[in-house]
């Protein structure tokens, strides 16, 4: 067999593993951004707050806030975010549980440098008390950080919508 089927094979394979894993959520919807810094001719330093939907769970919007670098790095696109990310996820309408949820499964990642950091964000159930438990951390290959942040949500009625219970749905 040729080097180049076998690349094609496992590449193939590769593929279709990443596409059967949970859902991930979309790109976050960016609410603004503020300067932390002054530079005078590269971009500033800033702080933006972002919003994101869990995708298997409906009614659910978890917003954060992360650095974000300016100076020459950050206009190139290369410069390597900090771990500092604040959390807070929030019912905003009947919670509605898709599919089945790991405890701790990833539900959004997020790029922090162009050398294998990322930022993401797990949830969880807590099934005693019926509460879905966000956690915000950073990790990389050789050096994550133990920098994070937790929210949480009570799974409460909506309206005339009973309240679901997460522990029904842990995988």
């Amino acid at each position: 067999m040729r080097l180049g089927s076998v690349l094609t094979a496992a590449l193939t394979t590769v593929s279709l593993l990443a596409c059967a894993g949970p859902a991930l959520a979309a790109d976050p919807d960016l609410i603004f951004k503020e300067s932390t810094t002054f530079k005078w001719v590269t971009p500033n330093d800033k702080i933006a707050t972002y919003a994101i939907d869990d995708p298997e769970v409906e009614g659910v919007a978890c917003y954060f806030a992360a650095a974000e670098r300016g100076g020459v790095a950050g206009m190139f696109g290369v410069a390597e975010e900090t771990s500092d990310v604040s959390l807070a996820c929030r019912q905003v309408g009947p919670i509605q549980f898709k599919n089945k949820i790991g405890q701790g499964s990833e539900m959004f990642n997020q790029r922090r440098s162009i050398w294998f950091k990322k930022m993401r964000i797990s949830r969880g159930c807590d099934a005693k008390r019926n509460v879905l438990v966000y956690l915000v951390y950073s990790d990389k290959l050789v050096d994550g950080s133990p920098k994070n942040s937790i929210s949480s949500v009570p799974i409460m009625p909506w309206g005339d919508t009973p309240a679901a219970k997460c522990g029904d749905f842990i995988r």
